[in-house]
C-alpha cells in the first residue's frame, strides 16, 4: 500500500492583498518540504508535505513532481487521480489549466495541457508491441447534479458501480482523441460550458466541481490482452465565506452547495484516517456526488495526488490554515493501486448479452422497495425515479445491489432536500406571520388611540353643554321683550 502524494502551493499576492497588507506574508520557508505558518493570532505552525511550491515555483515543476509519475502509470493501466483543493481564488484552476489550455505562454501552461501531451508522449515511446487508444470525458457537479460538459442535454447523469470496473458515470459522453491538439480542442469546448460566476474574491469563480476523465486502453498484441488505466483530474470549486465573497441570490445558493460537498469530502477524509485499526469503519462516500465519484480515488484502486492551493496573505490565514490541515489529514490515507487487466476481450464484448433486460432489473429493484414501503408509495417512487433517470440497466448482480443502494441513497437525499425546502417555507411563513402580527398590533393601537380621543372630545362637549345653555338663557332673559335678540 502507498500513501497519497500531498503538495502545497502558494500563489503570489494579489493586488488587493498588497493594498491591505503590503508585502507581508504568513509563511516562512524552511526547505522544499517544510515551512512555518503564522495564523491570525501570530501563533506559528510547522507543516511538512511531499513538496512545497512557493510563489516563484514554475508550472513545469508542479507537473514534473506531482503529475508526471501518475501519467506514466495511467498508460501502464494503473489508475490515477490529481485533485486541486483550496479556498476560492487560491489558484486551483490556474494550476490545473493555466491562463488558457489552447493558447498561452509555454511557461504558464497548467497541468491539464501538459498531461495531455505527456499521455501521447508515453504512448509514442511504448514501442510497437502495444496498441493504445484514449477516450476523454468531462463533467461538472453543479448544485449536486452531474452534468455532461460535452453534451449539455445530459444534465443529471447517474453514478453506478461494478466490482470489475469500479465507479462509472452512466451514459456519459466519451470522445476518442488521436492527438494532443484534438484533445485540447475538445477540452476547451467543455471548459466553455462550465458554470462560473463573479464574486468579490474572484472575477471568474468556479461554481462547480469539474472532473476530467482520460481512459487509456492498452492492447497487448501477442497475447490478445486488454489493459485499461483511468486518469482523473479534479478541479474543485473553492470553499467560500459569504462575508468575503459578497455572495447573494443564486451565487449564495451555489456557495452553500459547494461548501456542503466539501464538508462531506472532509468527513470522508476523517473517516478514512481516524478509524480503529482492523475495525470496519463506515465511510460516507454516498453523502455527496463528489465523494461518490472519487470513491476509488480515496483509499481505493488509484494512485492519488492532492495539490493544496493557498494564499500567502495574512488576510486569508484562517482559510489557508484549514486547507493545510486538510492536506495533513489526507497524508494518512492508504492507497492500493494495481494494474487493471481484462484477460479475455471476447468475454467483455459478449457481457451485455447475458445481462438482464432493463425492465426485469428495474422490477427486481422495485420488488425490494415493496418489502419496505407501501405499494402506493413504491408507485410514486417509480414515477419519480423514471422522471429523474435513476432506474437503469445493471450488467451484473453486484451492480444490481449497488443500484438498489443508490436508489435508496438518492431517495433519502431527495427526502432530505424536500424537508429542507419545507423547513425554509415554514421559516418564511413564520416571518410573514410575525410581520402581520406586528402590523395588526399597530393598527389596533391606532384604532384604540383614535377611539379614546373621540370619547374625550364627546365627554368634554357634554360637560360644557350645561354651561353654554345656562349662558344662553341668562343672555336671553336680559333682552327686552320687544327687541329680537337675533
Amino acid at each position: 500500500m502507498s500513501s497519497m502524494t500531498i503538495c502545497a502551493r502558494f500563489r503570489p499576492l494579489s493586488s488587493k492583498e498588497r493594498r491591505d497588507h503590503g508585502d507581508t506574508v504568513c509563511i516562512r520557508c524552511i526547505d522544499a518540504e517544510t515551512f512555518l505558518f503564522k495564523d491570525e493570532k501570530d501563533e506559528e505552525f510547522t507543516f511538512s508535505f511531499d513538496k512545497v511550491f512557493y510563489e516563484k515555483s514554475e508550472q513545469a515543476q508542479v507537473y514534473e513532481f506531482l503529475a508526471w509519475p501518475i501519467v506514466k502509470d495511467a498508460v501502464d493501466a494503473i489508475n490515477g487521480t490529481i485533485i486541486t483543493y483550496g479556498q476560492t481564488g487560491a489558484g486551483k484552476t490556474y494550476s490545473m489549466e493555466g491562463p488558457s489550455i489552447l493558447v498561452c505562454d509555454e511557461q504558464k501552461r497548467g497541468l491539464l495541457p501538459r498531461i495531455v501531451e505527456g499521455l501521447f508522449d508515453c504512448i509514442k515511446s511504448s514501442g510497437g508491441t502495444m496498441k493504445h487508444s484514449i477516450k476523454l470525458s468531462m463533467v461538472e457537479i453543479y448544485m449536486e447534479k452531474v452534468r455532461d460538459l460535452f453534451d449539455l442535454s445530459k444534465d443529471n447523469i447517474q453514478i453506478k458501480e461494478s466490482k470489475s470496473q469500479g465507479i462509472l458515470l452512466n451514459g456519459v459522453t466519451e470522445i476518442s482523441v488521436s492527438d494532443p491538439a484534438e484533445a485540447l480542442q475538445s477540452l476547451s469546448s467543455g471548459i466553455a460550458n462550465r458554470a462560473v460566476g463573479e464574486t468579490q474574491m474572484n472575477m471568474a469563480s468556479s461554481r462547480s466541481h469539474c472532473i476530467y476523465i482520460f481512459t487509456v486502453h492498452q492492447e497487448v498484441k501477442r497475447d490478445d490482452r486488454l489493459k485499461t488505466g483511468k486518469l482523473i483530474l479534479v478541479d474543485l470549486a473553492g470553499s467560500e465565506k459569504v462575508e468575503k465573497t459578497g455572495a447573494e441570490g443564486k451565487v449564495l445558493e451555489e456557495a452553500k452547495t459547494i461548501n456542503k460537498s466539501l464538508s462531506v469530502l472532509g468527513n470522508v477524509i476523517n473517516a478514512l484516517t481516524c478509524g480503529s485499526p482492523g475495525k470496519a469503519n463506515h465511510i460516507p462516500f454516498r453523502d455527496s456526488k463528489l465523494t461518490r465519484i472519487l470513491q476509488d480515488s480515496l483509499g481505493g484502486n488509484s494512485r492519488t495526488a492532492l495539490l493544496c492551493c493557498c494564499s500567502p496573505s495574512p488576510s486569508n490565514a484562517l482559510e489557508s490554515l484549514s486547507t493545510l490541515r486538510f492536506g495533513m489529514r489526507a497524508k494518512h490515507i492508504k492507497m492500493s493501486p494495481r494494474v487493471k487487466c481484462n484477460e479475455d476481450k471476447c468475454a467483455e464484448k459478449q457481457g451485455p448479452a447475458s445481462s438482464p433486460i432493463k425492465h426485469e432489473s428495474c422490477e427486481i429493484i422495485l420488488d425490494k422497495l415493496k418489502e419496505r414501503f407501501d405499494a402506493e408509495h413504491v408507485k410514486l417512487l417509480e414515477e419519480l425515479f423514471t422522471l429523474n433517470g435513476i432506474l437503469f440497466d445493471p450488467c451484473s448482480s453486484e451492480e444490481l445491489d449497488s443500484a438498489f443502494e443508490d436508489v435508496t441513497s438518492q431517495t433519502i437525499v431527495s427526502l432530505q432536500q424536500a424537508v429542507e425546502e419545507l423547513a425554509s417555507t415554514v421559516d418564511e411563513l413564520k416571518r410573514e406571520n410575525k410581520g402581520l402580527k406586528v402590523r395588526l398590533a399597530a393598527a389596533e393601537r391606532s384604532h384604540a388611540a383614535g377611539k379614546e380621543a373621540g370619547d374625550n372630545n364627546t365627554s368634554s362637549l357634554v360637560h360644557k353643554l350645561p354651561g353654554i345653555l345656562s349662558s344662553f338663557v341668562s343672555w336671553r332673559s336680559l333682552c327686552p321683550s320687544n327687541i329680537p335678540c337675533l
